[in-house]
């Protein structure tokens, strides 16, 4: 999986750029079939300072996304994460799915 991170509004520290890296390798776990990946840190100087995580996932003829913002980069990537592995544990369901009912009509022909 290819992953790049972007900051926009401020410069990255290595220990949050490693930390969403991290974070998102973990998402090959649940599905191999990842093939790129883009993490967005966003930081808007309002008076309450809102960090925000965005996450896209390239797969297969696809794009899985999810947007978290909170007061610290770490919950707003992690929070972005889980969202974007409910949403990758769907589209592998429904993958899945699909392939079955595929090898039961190639069954029943035989």
């Amino acid at each position: 999986m290819n992953t790049t991170v972007t900051s926009r509004h401020f410069k990255a520290h290595s220990t949050l750029i490693d930390y969403a890296k991290d974070a998102v390798e973990k998402l090959e776990r649940y599905y191999d079939g990842i093939i790129k990946c883009e993490v967005k840190l966003s930081f808007e100087k309002a008076s309450n300072s809102v960090k925000r995580a965005e996450i896209i996932l390239s797969v297969y003829k696809n794009k899985i996304a999810a947007i978290h913002e909170s007061e610290e980069f770490h919950k707003s990537i992690d929070g972005a994460v889980d969202k974007v592995l409910a949403r990758l544990k769907k589209y592998k369901d429904k993958l899945h799915a699909k392939d079955r009912k595929q090898v039961r009509e190639v069954r029943s022909k035989i």
